[in-house]
């Protein structure tokens, strides 16, 4: 295992091919790091990034994952629906495959607290990143929080490029206590959300465009075919 996995998202950044772009790896902390590379045909950055600015219902996280998304069980205040999403918290029910529906709970943070200083600004600005989706989460009906609120069981990185073609995601959950606090995470659900994580977004993708521009999404009404 590759120790610069267990303190860095910086090589997330650049867009050549990395040595764990889908897979499961135990830290040598303890903590298990989940990956997944999925392509988004006719997406862009920010489409990705507006997802999460418009679902509000249990309606909307089941097309994002017919199977697996149970119950969405709300925001709290700090969403702006339709304009920003960074600071607040959801909540919600879902399986993980074959792992049985739990509570989860993510709390949303400014991506460039998750990277090296000005780091994540240069890849924006060179246009190889597009968007940033950042998240500390939280699992169980009584999820391990802070004294603020913030969750403790794991990160959650969602960054995406745009391409010829769409877009790209690479996606990386960091699973456990870096104290070695707590049980090992099973390397079974490392798997199975790495799954989940794959379809969830493979299904996205089949319908986000239509969606984003149906809705006039940052005043687009989109392309038309003639």
């Amino acid at each position: 295992m590759n120790s610069r996995y267990e303190t860095s998202y910086d090589e997330l950044l650049q867009p050549g091919p990395l040595m764990l772009e889908t897979g499961v790896s135990r830290l040598e902390d303890g903590r298990l790091l989940v990956a997944a590379r999925t392509e988004l045909p006719g997406c862009a950055g920010r489409m990705f990034d507006w997802w999460f600015t418009f679902f509000d219902s249990t309606r909307h996280i089941r097309w994002w994952h017919p199977h697996d998304h149970v119950e969405l069980r709300g925001w709290d205040g700090r969403r702006r629906a339709g304009r920003g999403y960074v600071g607040s918290t959801v909540r919600a029910v879902e399986a993980l495959g074959e792992i049985p529906p739990v509570p989860a709970v993510l709390k949303f943070h400014p991506p460039e607290n998750f990277f090296g200083a000005g780091r994540l600004s240069a890849a924006l600005a060179r246009g190889d990143v597009s968007a940033a989706v950042c998240a500390r989460i939280a699992f169980g009906d009584e999820p391990r929080l802070s004294a603020d609120g913030d969750p403790l069981d794991g990160e959650m990185v969602h960054l995406t490029r745009d391409t010829a073609h769409g877009a790209v995601l690479r996606s990386r959950f960091l699973l456990g206590a870096a104290d070695g606090s707590g049980e090992a995470v099973p390397e079974r659900l490392g798997l199975e959300l790495m799954r989940h994580c794959y379809n969830e977004f493979s299904c996205l993708a089949r319908f986000l465009p239509s969606l984003y521009y149906g809705e006039h999404a940052n005043g687009e009404k989109g392309p038309l075919a003639w």
